[in-house]
């Protein structure tokens, strides 16, 4: 018998994102061109090379215009998640098309490296056997769309923009050691869905008349921070006609940044002062439970 689990390994920041709108070349994406393709295959495709993707040229005829209620969240001692409302509406020069209109909006953590670790029973004792290792993937991934997303989006368009839970996680560290890598990446979304960091809220995102939308997306308390990269698509007949980037910073205040700064930048106090705070919380534990006795 199999069990499927996961560690986190090195933290990698992403760059700071700005709003964008929709490329000329229907074949293109929202990532900048690359000179050449990445010394790693892409999920879930190992052979399959990242392709090169152009900046957008021109606005297309119907244009997403949208805001945030929060473009930043402060994690204190007392944080407990935050509630992000993400609004807009449609901008178009023309009358409203027959074809059906949906939105699909995602929220994306900062990747970071990972190693997935299959566990294996021999002799009686639990061992870490075979493993993926996967070279980026979201500590969180939210995707919010007004009808299910298997029938909104064409598969072709989501490994272009990879909207959907499986293409978050962006390419393995090199090539697999194993046959099939999918059971991995299967289990790592799962037990991230079942935490609460993977989301997929199907009509949760709500149009009127073509136009307006809204939707709510919660972020959890163990937030990493950095800066979460928020998309906005539109799209008919399956297809991605216009797109719009934002982002939500998410960082540390008060006594939380002061106690991480400390620890990252002077370990050594950090540990003195832990170690007081631990001998003088035991001190006091015992001389409470000495005078009850007493008592």
């Amino acid at each position: 018998m199999r069990a499927l689990l996961f560690c986190v390994a090195i933290f990698c920041p992403v760059d700071a994102l700005a709003q964008s709108t929709m490329p000329q070349n229907p074949e293109a994406g929202l990532l900048p061109p690359l000179a050449a393709p990445e010394p790693y295959p892409l999920f879930p495709d190992p052979g399959r090379p990242r392709a090169a993707v152009p900046e957008n040229a021109s606005a297309p005829p119907e244009q997403v215009v949208a805001g945030l209620s929060d473009s930043s969240v402060a994690i204190t001692t007392s944080f407990d998640g935050s509630d992000i409302l993400i609004y807009g509406a449609i901008k178009r020069e023309a009358p409203i098309p027959d074809r059906p209109l949906d939105v699909i909006v995602t929220i994306e953590a900062p990747s970071e490296p990972l190693t997935i670790w299959r566990k294996e029973r021999r002799a009686g004792i639990w061992i870490n056997a075979d493993r993926v290792e996967v070279g980026a993937a979201p500590s969180y991934y939210a995707v919010a769309t007004t009808g299910p997303l298997d029938q909104i989006l064409s598969p072709d368009w989501d490994n272009r923009y990879r909207i959907s839970l499986p293409l978050a996680l962006r390419a393995f560290a090199g090539a697999p050691d194993v046959v099939d890598s999918v059971p991995f990446t299967e289990a790592l979304i799962r037990i991230r869905q079942q935490n609460g960091h993977y989301r997929l809220e199907e009509g949760a995102v709500t149009l009127v008349e073509d136009t307006l939308f809204r939707t709510d997306i919660r972020l959890p308390a163990n937030l990493v921070e950095g800066d979460y990269k928020t998309r906005i698509f539109l799209l008919r007949d399956g297809q991605v006609i216009d797109a719009y980037r934002a982002a939500i910073e998410v960082r540390k205040v008060g006594l939380e940044r002061w106690l991480y700064r400390l620890a990252f930048d002077q370990p050594f106090l950090y540990g003195v002062m832990s170690l007081a705070v631990a001998v003088a919380a035991g001190w006091g534990a015992s001389a409470g439970f000495r005078k009850l006795r007493r008592a």
